[in-house]
């Protein structure tokens, strides 16, 4: 007997997608794309951050302004070291806000309409960055406290998007194809971060406000064409929605590998949480059935160790290179693109593997160990910018593939398995949990980074990123043993069926 469902189900991918979808896909990439080029500003100018809080008799890119008591009031800290604490700190901040969150905007998107949901969070979420990096500086206004209520409600608000833009994606988008689907729609983070540093990059010279202000005004420009323009799902505009009447047999054979036994067929009536003759607009789900279902703990552990490598090299990489190799700030920021672009080629081409072999952990895991090896070797990269953007590139490769298919196509498996029927109202709340435990981890982590770097230096935070990666491999092995199981016994059985 031959294995179901993998090439028609392929073929039925191309012949369901409408404009409807390709407008889908580019509104919800986009989308989050400016949320993190808002985001990925901030980590561009660290270096301008860190000279404007402290004194300039202590910096030597600032003049020397007489008298000292004048000029240097206003400066937030002492010296270089500690502002550059505080920034570290305040990207913990902005991570547990943005973790807590997404676990309340999962939720929330799966009761109320995504589209506001998502707009909302786009628009006010520019405000606050405009407020924190702009307005500040204009008015010279410097204060810590007031910093950390804005990154506080600038967390909460960015939270709103990833669980509804992946909501919407798995709205459109089945089972068929979903690996290489979202792996290529999941490259958004990545364009964000380049995005984010193209623009930081162009206008640093006239004041890092300005960066502030180009990325808060294109992200709010984005959040209304969101409102405006945004199908959240296909019946909205009268086609058919994704269910097991239109997914079939060969949508729930690709579902079962990864998300149950061998005898998921004798029990999938016994612990559906909703029942198929339930009304046509179903329930969502509630927070702790979400948490309860199979691999939604394991990978949510996993991407917590993951995401904190990833957010790391995110928040940290253009100033690790300033820091330790002395280049310019603004070519650091252009150098970091290199790490996105590896982040999107890994993530695209390892989806379409895992949508080939059905299975996602074996292909995150072999992805994984080889990311320990890049790691190490970028931990020793020479001060030479070619060799350090292909290192970087290859690192990007199998710690940001891996990053964005267990956020993104493994979420939307997650919350689209059997156990659910299918319902779209579990995918956001999954969604939210997987995320926001990740987020939790990569908090912990920035604030980790500043204390490894500031008193062991900057190997010993590779060694830590290893040891995280290591980690997420722990974490998810007992869904490799049990997908490599499977693909044994799909192996046999095709053996047997020739």
């Amino acid at each position: 007997m031959a294995v179901p469902g993998r090439q028609p189900a392929n073929r039925g991918l191309v012949s369901r997608c409408t404009h409807h979808h390709v407008v889908v896909f580019l509104l919800t990439f986009f989308s989050y794309s400016l949320l993190h080029a808002s985001r990925k500003t901030f980590s561009n100018v660290k270096v301008s951050i860190s000279s404007q809080w402290t004194p300039s008799c202590l910096n030597s890119t600032t003049f020397e302004l007489r008298p000292d008591e004048l000029w240097n009031s206003n400066h937030l800290f002492p010296n270089a070291e500690e502002a550059t604490l505080f920034l570290g700190t305040l990207d913990t901040i902005f991570l547990f806000s943005y973790a807590v969150g997404l676990f309340v905007s999962g939720i929330v998107g799966d009761r109320l309409n995504l589209r506001w949901v998502l707009s909302f969070g786009m628009c006010s979420s520019a405000l606050v960055v405009f407020f924190f990096g702009t307005l500040t500086e204009w008015l010279h206004f410097y204060n810590k406290w007031f910093y950390c209520c804005l990154w506080v409600v600038n967390g909460l608000l960015q939270s709103t998007g990833w669980p509804c833009v992946v909501a919407v994606m798995g709205n459109w988008f089945g089972k068929a194809g979903r690996g290489f689907v979202f792996g290529l729609w999941s490259a958004c983070a990545s364009v964000g971060n380049i995005l984010g540093a193209f623009l930081a990059s162009c206008v640093l010279k006239y004041g890092y406000e300005y960066a502030f202000l180009v990325t808060a005004s294109v992200q709010f420009a984005g959040g209304v064409i969101v409102f405006c323009g945004l199908l959240t799902s296909p019946k909205e505009v009268g086609l058919p929605e994704l269910g097991a009447d239109e997914e079939g047999s060969a949508e729930e054979d690709a579902n079962r590998p990864l998300m149950g036994g061998d005898d998921a067929d004798d029990d999938e009536g016994n612990y559906s949480i909703q029942a198929a003759d339930t009304d046509s607009q179903p329930k969502a789900i509630g927070f702790f059935q979400a948490c309860c279902l199979p691999g939604v703990v394991l990978y949510s552990l996993a991407y917590a160790c993951l995401k904190l490598v990833n957010y790391s090299f995110f928040f940290w990489l253009p100033f690790y290179l300033s820091n330790n190799f002395g280049w310019k700030e603004a070519e650091a920021d252009q150098l970091s693109i290199w790490y996105d672009v590896g982040g999107i080629i890994g993530g695209t081409i390892q989806g379409l593997i895992s949508d080939v072999l059905q299975k996602r952990a074996p292909v995150l895991a072999i992805s994984l160990l080889f990311a320990v090896g890049s790691l190490f070797g970028y931990s020793r990269s020479p001060n030479s910018k070619p060799i350090n953007a292909v290192i970087m590139a290859i690192t990007g490769f199998f710690i940001g593939g891996p990053s964005n298919m267990i956020s993104s196509a493994i979420s939307a498996d997650l919350g689209r398995q059997d156990l659910v029927r299918g319902s779209s109202e579990a995918l956001a709340t999954v969604t939210g949990i997987v995320d926001g435990t990740g987020s939790i981890g990569a908090a912990v982590g920035q604030y980790l980074v500043s204390l490894i770097q500031e008193n062991l230096g900057w190997m010993w935070v590779f060694y830590f990123f290893i040891l995280m990666t290591s980690s997420t491999i722990l974490f998810i092995s007992p869904l490799i043993v049990r997908e490599i199981r499977l693909l044994l016994h799909e192996r046999r059985l095709r053996m047997l069926a020739e």
